[in-house]
């Protein structure tokens, strides 16, 4: 009803202004959720947009639209659900709900709670998400193992809102890198055969790679052990890529990440379909030739310079397929393009950007986050790590560590866009320090009244009540700390809405940890369950609100892939 409430009410204030011709069809009427619950259950700010056209204060304006608003409601019937409507300066217009109203959160919480959470903001748009997209030269590292996290609560989240999500994983299997990863790897072959070689200056020097020698060794014997011809370095080429690819794609699952597709550039980025893409930014004037290269002219589309495409030795550089790949991506029906990249790639965006508006497609259809590293500290001291040597702590060692899902929650505790410190030692103490274990353990708090109510209804403790939910009246929540619950509860659909708008999962995990915290203060100050027949009915509205706030933390934090445990 909270939802559909707004709805009206944004409804009547668009009819109040077009009746008293107060503003045109191009001022957008927001109501807004504050986050201080003494500002009102909702909040308008449209008196402080209408102040410069009508050229009057907006306390005034404000006034002037809470009067016709409340005249209104009466019309609309609402009138028994809104408690109080007032106006705070600069000009908002603060509307409180009423108990009525408050109570009706927790019946549709109650009865379907995902269809709570739901809006349909995208409307049916397709959306593909591409993350994590790793090189195949080595096993996930912790950059990587956050970009996983973000991308996969953000798929969720968006579909909540509405969106028909796919998820993709870019698999560049081609170029000098996996040519140095199959180099590398014969050299550690021709090592265990007792072959004297020298190890390439870019190769790569993790232990994983003596791992797959070893394997190799055991499979072929000697086969390779002369041949140094472009085909023995293809066949470890391939062989490395595949193996290492083949164990991302396990630790990806058991992190619980799981994509719809898995896109090969070696397979799939032909070269007729780089010509095709070439050739029609090409035909519409945006290809140009100068000192023998083949370039593109991003600056037409707010790039800072042109942009190399094909080198003058005839190699393409990383934009062209890039540019190919994309495309591809919009002919396969998608209306929006999501990609996840880390930060060494933020200097990337404006010549990507360039190139799918040069393709015909809005700027605004490509979003690209740059997601910042995470650091891993342990007993407050950093964990030195160097990717170049191979030492590195990769997804699977942290998983094994401290858990799937402190890893998961940990990673979404800080905004995409900025640094995240990961405290080891933190995230494994089964204590309330824990962000992670303090939210799980209100689940499994209320999960143990759930079952302690069910056995008090089979011994017939409860009056003779057999379904506890069913029989709670919730009038008898008259506790502030209760309506305090309820307005947080109210709070989660908007949640998942702003984190879908501004592309960012963070403000779910805080969301969380602060229901979680509501819930304890409340169970620490009331007891949800007392004895006697005089208490039966507050027990069972008690039972009742808990039961929603154990149902909104076990969606919430099923959306961000980690686990609502009954006990521990």
């Amino acid at each position: 009803m909270p939802e559909q409430l707004k709805d009206l009410i944004v409804k009547a204030v668009k009819e109040i202004l077009s009746e008293n011709k107060l503003a045109s069809n191009d001022i957008l009427i927001e109501i807004e959720t504050p986050k201080d619950t003494k500002f009102g259950d909702f909040s308008i700010n449209a008196a402080m947009k209408l102040a410069r056209v009508l050229k009057k204060p907006p306390v005034e304006i404000a006034e002037l639209i809470k009067g016709l608003l409340l005249a209104k409601f009466r019309d609309l019937e609402i009138t028994g659900l809104i408690k109080k409507v007032e106006v705070k300066r600069p000009g908002f217009i603060n509307i409180f709900l009423s108990d009525v109203a408050l109570y009706d959160v927790l019946i549709a919480i109650s009865k379907d709670t995902e269809g709570f959470a739901r809006n349909n903001q995208g409307e049916g748009k397709k959306v593909l998400i591409e993350f994590v997209s790793a090189n195949p030269t080595g096993p996930l590292s912790i950059a990587h193992a956050r970009q996983a996290a973000v991308g996969d609560s953000l798929a969720n989240i968006l579909e909540f809102s509405g969106f028909d999500v796919s998820r993709e994983y870019y698999i560049n299997d081609e170029g000098n890198q996996i040519k140095n990863l199959g180099l590398s790897l014969q050299a550690r072959y021709m090592e265990i055969l007792g072959k004297t070689v020298e190890f390439p200056e870019d190769g790569y020097k993790g232990e994983y790679l003596c791992e797959l020698a070893e394997k190799l060794e055991q499979l072929l014997g000697e086969k390779y052990a002369n041949d140094e011809s472009e085909q023995a370095v293809e066949f470890f080429s391939d062989y490395a890529a595949g193996q290492i690819l083949d164990h991302i794609k396990e630790e990806l699952k058991v992190f619980g990440v799981n994509f719809e597709s898995w896109y090969s550039q070696k397979k799939q980025i032909t070269p007729n379909r780089i010509s095709t893409a070439l050739s029609e930014l090409k035909s519409k004037g945006y290809i140009f030739e100068k000192d023998g290269a083949t370039w593109f002219k991003s600056t037409q589309f707010n790039d800072d310079k042109d942009r190399v495409i094909i080198k003058s030795d005839g190699l393409m550089t990383y934009l062209t397929p890039d540019i190919a790949y994309h495309r591809m991506k919009f002919e396969r029906g998608f209306d929006k393009l999501i990609n996840i990249w880390g930060p060494d790639h933020h200097g990337y965006i404006p010549r990507l950007k360039a190139a799918v508006c040069a393709l015909g497609y809005s700027p605004d259809d490509l979003s690209i986050l740059i997601i910042q590293l995470a650091t891993l500290s342990r007993g407050g001291k950093p964990v030195v790590m160097s990717t170049r040597a191979g030492e590195y702590i990769t997804l699977g060692e942290l998983m094994q560590e401290v858990g799937k899902d402190a890893a998961r929650f940990f990673f979404l505790m800080r905004r995409c866009d900025s640094q995240l410190e990961f405290d080891l030692e933190l995230a494994k103490k089964h204590s309330l320090e824990n962000p992670v274990y303090y939210t799980q353990y209100a689940h499994a708090r209320i999960s143990g009244i759930r079952k302690l109510f069910k056995e008090l209804a089979g011994k017939g403790e409860l009056g003779g009540i057999k379904e506890p939910l069913d029989a709670a009246r919730l009038c008898d929540l008259v506790e502030d700390e209760s309506f305090l619950l309820i307005k947080k509860l109210n709070c989660f659909p908007d949640i998942l809405k702003n984190c879908a708008e501004c592309l960012d999962p963070q403000a779910l995990s805080t969301y969380l940890r602060d229901l979680a915290g509501d819930f304890h203060a409340f169970y620490n100050k009331y007891r949800i369950y007392s004895e006697g027949k005089e208490n039966i009915e507050q027990s069972l509205a008690r039972f009742f609100l808990i039961d929603c706030v154990g149902r909104v933390i076990a969606l919430g934090l099923k959306i961000m892939g980690v686990e609502a445990p009954q006990e521990m």
